[in-house]
């Protein structure tokens, strides 16, 4: 890498750090960047993976205000979350990239839906307003649960997969499941990101060492941190109408960039 690219590849990391903390969706900065500067595709995202984790976290410790009563439900999220990343992350490394990135698109399409019609079907839906943990739990049922367990399963698969994104999945899920506003959707998706995203990076540093650019997923790492922890810090400011127009219209350009690739 020459020194532009490496600044190219930093300054990446810092937007796709930024996005995922506020939306998600950082991958489609990071991963055209990855191949413009020589790095195969699966090695991208590997290293990409790798290098957004830091970047997660920190996006996730920004938004630790709206988790407040959402411990108990992210307790029983997290293993289908991480169950989900080590699921994809051996497709990734077994199975040749068409046969999962044909449905992407259409993933992502039906996750731009959910978030633009997420308002209509809650009032429709709602059957009382959740207080705290408690009443967040209490409030869904077991089989509200099983769907909000095989959500975080299926978002979780994708996102040890590819992870592009992901977030945009988990808050158009999540949004028809749970009577919470969106800020604090962001949180959970936040918390489970980072879960999907470490375990699928220690599974890749594990099983396909040789797989990793090292330099690369170091250079998208500083650049997340700065990135999660700014995105983090404004994010959180922006109105409902706001935050949720910029996970439709970057839904929409993930599609465009998916079928373009």
């Amino acid at each position: 890498m020459t020194g532009w690219e490496m600044v190219a590849v930093a300054s990446a990391g810092f937007a796709a750090g930024g996005i995922n903390a506020v939306v998600g969706s950082g991958t489609l900065v990071t991963f055209p960047v990855l191949l413009a500067v020589g790095l195969p595709p699966v090695t991208a995202t590997v290293s990409n993976s790798l290098g957004l984790v830091a970047g997660n976290l920190t996006g996730a410790i920004g938004y630790r205000r709206e988790l407040r009563g959402q411990r108990r439900l992210l307790l029983r999220l997290l293993p289908a979350s991480v169950l989900g990343a080590l699921t994809g992350a051996f497709l990734l490394l077994h199975l040749p990239a068409s046969s999962f990135e044909a449905i992407v698109p259409v993933l992502v399409g039906l996750a731009v839906v959910l978030v633009a019609v997420q308002p209509l079907v809650q009032r429709a839906l709602a059957k009382g307003r959740p207080v705290g943990d408690d009443a967040v739990v209490q409030q869904i049922g077991p089989g509200r649960l099983a769907a909000l367990f095989a959500g975080a399963y299926v978002t979780g698969t994708y996102g040890g997969y590819f992870a592009a994104s992901q977030g945009v999945l988990q808050i158009g899920i999540f949004g028809l499941l749970l009577r919470e506003s969106l800020q604090r959707l962001n949180a959970i998706k936040n918390v489970l990101t980072t879960a999907v995203n470490g375990v699928a990076a220690a599974t890749y540093v594990v099983v396909a060492t040789d797989r990793v650019d090292w330099r690369a997923a170091g250079l998208i790492a500083v650049g997340a941190i700065l990135g999660g922890y700014t995105g983090a810090r404004f994010g959180r400011r922006l109105p409902s109408t706001v935050l949720r127009a910029a996970i439709v219209v970057l839904g929409l350009i993930a599609i465009a960039v998916l079928l373009t690739r």
